[in-house]
Parts: structure tokens; sequence; C-alpha cells
């Protein structure tokens, strides 16, 4: 457990980098930009991202350098949190550096099935590879299915991708990869959980991923039903294994006729009914948005150091991510309008 001392710290430390997070108008600013260019110097000007942007050549800011030196403040707050947290930083790290991980291998085959694996390089996170159990640099210039799982010996993920392995009439089935790396990923960061021995910290952790989680398959499920028409099977097949829905309540949206039964079924749950006034665009959006906001509620009200520090990074990859959809937005010139759709944060 935590010492008196260290849980106040890290609280503390939590909170306060959580003051320092981007504002509606600095979210207003950056999609008031009109290059990467120009996100990349206002962000190093104005906000607390300025550490990870400086030294930066922002004359010619590539989109992937700019993500990459974004993520490292994610990685430099969760290693200064860490070393006062102690009940649970080991296992967390390993988490963060897991997620990581399972992130580039499923951009390595995400560039492989468009054939377009040469560009998988300028994206690769330089800073990963100090930590990392991959070959980074192998992974970054794999021209086949052979050269990733090379560059994942020794590591659990290579026996996970082998049963993916690639015909000449099919191709990898990338949504399965994706559940199996995440099933991996998730069921790791249950086990830290549940070894915990504060039994009220460890509800509301699990109340953090459960709910991240059910609004996930929920997700999925919608996107298997109206994008791609697929059967019971293949949607029972590809959701995760985890969350606080049960059985029944899963099998029913799967077996629904249309998308406006799953929602319906959904509302009908405890989950449903704790997030019925988020409003959102598109079914993913959903658990971005409220898990952005049960984090926001911890970091302000929790008395555990763990989740208030749990929070703050789930928060700030959540933030992360809707920079890079900012960026996204404005390189393939949509209004602002438009690219707010597209963002967990919706306080303007």
């Amino acid at each position: 457990m935590l010492s008196h001392l260290s849980s106040n710290v890290v609280s503390a430390k939590a909170r306060a980098m959580y003051g320092r997070r981007l504002t509606a108008r600095n979210y207003q600013e950056m999609l008031n930009c009109k290059s990467v260019t120009e996100i990349a110097r206002y962000l190093a000007a104005n906000t607390d991202y300025d550490k990870v942007l400086a030294g930066m050549n922002d004359r010619e800011v590539h989109r992937g350098q700019l993500e990459n030196r974004l993520k490292h403040k994610l990685l430099a707050d969760s290693a200064a949190l860490c070393r006062y947290e102690i009940s649970i930083s080991d296992a967390l790290a390993t988490y963060l550096l897991q997620r990581s991980e399972v992130e580039q291998i499923l951009n390595a085959l995400l560039h492989l099935n468009a054939d377009k694996t040469k560009e998988y390089f300028f994206s690769m996170p330089a800073t990963l590879a100090i930590h990392s159990r991959l070959d980074l640099v192998r992974l970054s210039s794999a021209e086949n299915f052979d050269s990733i799982i090379a560059a994942l010996a020794h590591t659990p993920y290579q026996m996970l991708l082998e049963s993916f392995r690639p015909t000449y009439d099919n191709p990898i089935d990338f949504t399965a990869a994706e559940n199996a790396l995440n099933t991996y990923l998730y069921s790791r960061l249950y086990e830290t959980i549940e070894h915990l021995r504060d039994k009220s910290m460890k509800q509301d952790l699990r109340q953090i991923v459960d709910l991240y989680l059910d609004l996930n398959n929920f997700a999925r499920i919608l996107r298997f039903k109206t994008y791609f028409q697929a059967g019971p099977d293949y949607i029972r097949s590809n959701l995760l294994p985890f969350g606080s829905l049960n059985k029944d309540q899963i099998e029913k949206m799967i077996q629904a006729r249309d998308a406006g039964e799953v929602r319906s079924l959904l509302a009908q749950t405890r989950i449903g009914k704790k997030t019925s006034k988020i409003e959102y665009n598109f079914a993913d959006q959903l658990a971005e948005r409220a898990l952005y906001k049960i984090c926001q509620h911890d970091l302000h009200f929790s008395v555990h150091a763990s989740v208030i520090m749990l929070s703050y990074i789930f928060y700030l990859q959540i933030e992360l991510m809707d920079i890079i959809n900012i960026v996204e937005g404005i390189r393939y010139h949509l209004p602002p309008e438009e690219i707010k759709k597209l963002l967990a944060f919706s306080d303007f």
C-alpha cells in the first residue's frame, strides 16, 4: 500500500498536471490553425506540451514526428507519477509500455495491409525503443508478415500473431488481430487490479476500465452491424471479454435487428443509464467521452492515489488523441465545426 506521504504526493502531483490540461480556448485556437506547423508552434508557445516540443524544427514538421513528440509527454508524466506510487507503479508502467507496443504492432499491420510499409518508419517513436522488448527498427522496416513476426521474437506477441498469418487468398484479418492484442493488453491490466489489497481502490479502478470496455464493445457491435452487416458469430468472436455487461445483455445486442435496437438495449443497462446524458456523434466517441467524464470526476474527488494517477493517464491519452484528430482534420482541410465532432472534448 502507499504510505500516507507518498499518497499525498502522487495525488497532488497528478492534480497539478491535470490543472495544466488544455482548455476550451486552447482547443478553439488549435482549430483555427491552418497547418501542422502552426499547431506545433501554438502548442510549444501556449501549453504544457512546450517541454516535449522544445528544439523541434518547426519549419518542416511531419505529422508523425509531431505525434511522437506529443506522446513523449504521456511517458514523461507517467514516469514522474510512478516514481512516488508504490502499489501499482511497476504494473502501470508495464501497461503503458505494452499499450505502446500494441499500438506499434497494429500500425505495422495497417501499413502492411495498405502496402505502405515504408511510410511506417516515419511514425515509429524513437523513445519507445529504449524500453521496448520489440525490435522496433526491424518492425518499422518490415515489408512482409514474416518480418513483423521476426521483430516480435521472444515476446508474447509473436505467438498471438502467428495464428493470423495471411495466405495468398486471404490478407491479415486486422480486426481479429487487433482484438487478440487488446485482449492480452487488458487482461494484464485486470490482473494488476485484482492483486491490489484495498477493496475500495480495486472497485474504483475496475469501474474505470469496465466502463470504457463496455462501451467499446457496444461500439464494435454497432459498427459490425451498420457497416459490415456481420453475423452473430463474427461479432461475438471480435468482442473484448471484459466489462460489467453480462453475457445475456451482450448476446441480446449481438442478436438485435438493427443499430437502433442495440442502442435501446444499452439504455436499459446500468452502464447505459449512467451514460445516457452524454451526447456523441458516432459510437466509438461515447466510450471516449464517458471515460473522459469519469476520469475528470475521479481526479477531483477520488481519495485513492492510484485511481487519481490512472485517471490522469487515461485523461491525457484522450487529450493526445484529440490533438491528433485536430491535426488530421486540418491536414484534410476540414472546417473547424466538422473537426469538433471528432473530439472527445465537448466543453466548448
